[in-house]
Formats: C-alpha cells, sequence, structure tokens
C-alpha cells in the first residue's frame, strides 16, 4: 500500500485532492479580481512585427471558451517573410467553473493531430528562462508548431496540471484566480520545422514584455 503513494500520478491526485479542499474552503470570501487592460489595446506594431489580420472569434467558439477577453491576430514580419498568429484568453476567475482549454485538447477537436510535444525554454530577458510547450501538429498537407503557456502576473508554467496548482495556490494565498492561455501559431513551410521554431521564439520575445503590461500583476 506504501509503494502506491510513491506513484507520481498518486502524489499529484493527493495534492490537487487537498489543494481542492482547501480552495473550496477558501472560496467562502469574496474574490479579488484585479483590473486589467482590455486586449483590444494591444499594439498593432511589436518591434520588427506588424498586424496584417484582426482574426475572428465566433460566437459559438467564445461561447465554449468562455473567456472574458480574447486576441486573435495575425503579425507579419516583412523583412523576414513570415507570419504567426497570436491567440490570447484571459481569465478573470476561475471559481466560476471557467478555465483555459488547452491547445492539446482543442486543436485534434479542430482536425489537427500531434506530430510531437515537449516544452522548451525562451529567453525574453528575465533572470531565467520562461518554460513553454512546443507542439507540432498537422492537419492534412498543413503543418503548424505552436508554442503556448499560463500566465499569472509574472508566472509562466508549461504544465497544465502545475497551472491547476498554481491557480489553486493563488486562490488560497492571494484570494485570486485570474489567468491567461497564451498561444503562438506559426505555419511550417516545405518541412522547415527549424525556421518556424525561430519565427515563433522570436515574435514571443518581442512582445513577451507588452503582454505583461496587459494581464494583471
Amino acid at each position: 500500500m506504501r509503494d502506491v503513494f510513491k506513484s507520481t500520478p498518486v502524489r499529484w491526485a493527493s495534492i490537487l485532492l487537498i489543494a481542492q479542499a482547501a480552495l473550496l474552503y477558501s472560496s467562502i470570501r469574496p474574490e479579488a479580481v484585479p483590473p486589467s487592460r482590455p486586449l483590444a489595446g494591444f499594439p498593432h506594431e511589436i518591434g520588427a512585427w506588424r498586424l496584417y489580420q484582426e482574426g475572428v472569434v465566433e460566437p459559438e467558439v467564445q461561447e465554449v471558451l468562455q473567456a472574458d477577453d480574447l486576441l486573435n491576430r495575425t503579425y507579419v514580419n516583412p523583412a523576414a517573410g513570415v507570419s504567426v498568429n497570436l491567440f490570447i484568453a484571459a481569465f478573470r476567475s476561475q471559481r466560476n467553473g471557467k478555465a483555459p482549454h488547452s491547445p492539446k485538447n482543442c486543436l485534434p477537436g479542430a482536425g489537427w493531430t500531434q506530430v510531437n510535444a515537449g516544452e522548451m525554454p525562451i529567453d525574453v530577458g528575465l533572470a531565467q528562462p520562461i518554460v513553454v510547450n512546443r507542439y507540432e501538429v498537422q492537419h492534412e498537407e498543413s503543418r503548424a508548431l505552436v508554442l503556448y503557456w499560463y500566465q499569472s502576473r509574472d508566472r509562466v508554467v508549461a504544465n497544465e496540471f502545475r497551472a491547476k496548482f498554481w491557480v489553486i495556490a493563488d486562490a488560497i494565498r492571494l484570494n485570486r484566480t485570474d489567468t491567461a492561455l497564451v498561444r503562438v501559431t506559426v505555419p511550417i513551410f516545405d518541412r522547415d520545422t527549424a525556421r518556424a521554431e525561430r519565427s515563433g521564439v522570436a515574435f514571443a520575445q518581442s512582445f513577451y514584455p507588452t503582454i505583461r503590461a496587459f494581464l494583471p500583476q
């Protein structure tokens, strides 16, 4: 029986159960919902990148996502001849059952299949690199590289389970559950994954200081 509790999945499940119990206890307090800047004010120009298209999020998709604020844009770097899509779903609170949808669940539902998945560090000028999900997908003949993470204030988390843990921890410590899903999607042409990765990383490095100003601190 003791060996069962040495299992990593069992440990995580135990931690989450204990944390959820603590969250339920803390929910009797009115939540502190910090103010945030509307994502619609996100700059049209970010370094070498320029807004190319303002994406539309269909009402039925918005109803599924249940985010408090959404951004869906395509930016281009004319000098490099590359484009990227930036998608941000911001949540002011998760106590009412709303939460970010993992791209690992959403993209397969849209017909994309996983080619490979992992995590990678990106140097954004902080003391330590941020660690994000690196997710390569394919739909028929199209391929894309997806970089995404969950961000709450200055904390960047790639792993979905850790993200849920921190939401619960913040609810207990700070009486807050706000977070955001940040996703960068780069088309892969001629199977040149390295070029797509360089573009995605360069774009993330360019906009990361800006996104911190739009999410609650």
